[in-house]
């Protein structure tokens, strides 16, 4: 079903905003591996809501239980459960929205498709379903870190402001400089007055993240319907308020004629390597050793608080003033969920790599 993600390495998420907690349940870890909750919230801290004054104001300390699967400080290879509680829910925010539906929230198709829907900060299709994926791609992270891997997200644009492009792979101190998660400090600057001026107007904004991935090895991939790419637009595109996807050149490759965009070949220090990387580190569906960068699209908040036209449970027209907590822009918290979702990528490809073309000799 829909709540579990990955082959080798598999996570399956539960709970909702307003309901008593957050978990996950990972299956197919390695056995042998240190693990203690102090590696997981470190990635917790970085995704919590109330870390700013450009995010939501809820007040969650995010601590998480590990249930399961660790013994003497170390991992089994059984299922790992981790558990979050929510501590400061507030359920009588939402009253209203029990009779109306939100606009361009999941509240309506929610409704349609289940004939019953928790009202309370959007149940299960809320943000913070998040914490789960966050949790497991710690010990994903953990892993791909010791084989040398560095997955690096950063926010490019907020709105109409943008980043230039950095050629230099950037630091988690650089990123995490600003509250923002832009590397480029005068820019962060820029996007920080931008956000704190639309969430005075009720207002949101949108924007890019770009995503970097150095010291990835060749072979991870399957084609055909596993390729590296289409997995990572997968787990991309399931996080809440993504509109859309790009690695390599994307769309800016169209306008390329191809003795423009191919990258060619060269032998370097006795290694095949690209001399450009417009192919974003992925050929024919499988990593190519090169850097593996791509940018995800995320809408405004959809919570605004003005109002909007929107129709009751019984089609009946009328408006709606947003209300509760939330982000006036999703970027700067869905950075470490950006860095999460690529980990679990990842670490399912490597393992699954090491499983067909590692495991035997002929």
């Amino acid at each position: 079903m829909g709540n579990s993600f990955g082959t080798l390495f598999r996570i399956s998420t539960w709970g909702e905003s307003h309901g008593g907690g957050i978990g996950v349940v990972i299956d197919g870890c390695p056995p042998g591996l240190p693990l203690k909750a102090e590696d997981i919230q470190v990635d917790l801290e970085r995704r919590r809501p109330g870390q700013s004054k450009i995010t939501t104001p809820r007040k969650e300390d995010d601590q998480v239980e590990i249930l399961s699967g660790i013994f003497e400080g170390v991992t089994l290879g059984t299922p790992i459960g981790m558990l979050v509680r929510n501590e400061d829910a507030r359920p009588q925010s939402y009253d209203e929205m029990k009779e109306k539906f939100r606009p361009s929230h999941a509240d309506f198709t929610y409704q349609e498709k289940f004939g019953i829907r928790n009202h309370e900060g959007g149940g299960r299709s809320s943000a913070r379903e998040t914490i789960g994926r966050v949790a497991a791609s710690a010990i994903a992270k953990k892993i791909l870190t010791s084989t040398g891997i560095e997955i690096r997200a950063y926010v490019e644009r907020v709105h109409e402001i943008e980043a230039p492009e950095m050629e230099k792979f950037p630091t988690l101190d650089e990123v995490d400089a600003s509250p923002v998660r832009c590397p480029h400090p005068e820019t962060a600057e820029k996007m920080v007055d931008h956000i704190l001026a639309q969430k005075k107007a009720g207002d949101s904004v949108g924007g890019l993240i770009r995503c970097r991935v150095q010291g990835i090895p060749t072979g991870l991939g399957v084609p055909v319907f596993d390729r590296l790419e289409a997995d990572l637009a997968k787990a991309m595109l399931s996080l809440p308020a993504t509109k859309g996807f790009e690695i390599g050149s994307g769309f800016a490759g169209t306008l390329l004629k191809g003795s423009e965009h191919n990258d060619a070949f060269e032998n370097r220090d006795g290694h095949i390597r690209t001399k450009t990387n417009l192919s974003g580190g992925v050929q024919g569906g499988i990593s190519n050793g090169e850097e593996l960068y791509f940018r995800i699209a995320f809408k405004p908040t959809a919570t605004v608080l003005q109002p909007q036209d929107t129709v009751d449970v019984d089609g009946n027209e009328t408006e709606l003033i947003g209300r509760g907590r939330h982000d006036p822009c999703v970027l700067p918290r869905a950075v470490p969920i950006v860095e999460a979702m690529t980990a679990l990528v990842l670490i399912d490809h490597r393992m699954r790599q090491a499983a067909q073309c590692e495991t035997f000799s002929f």
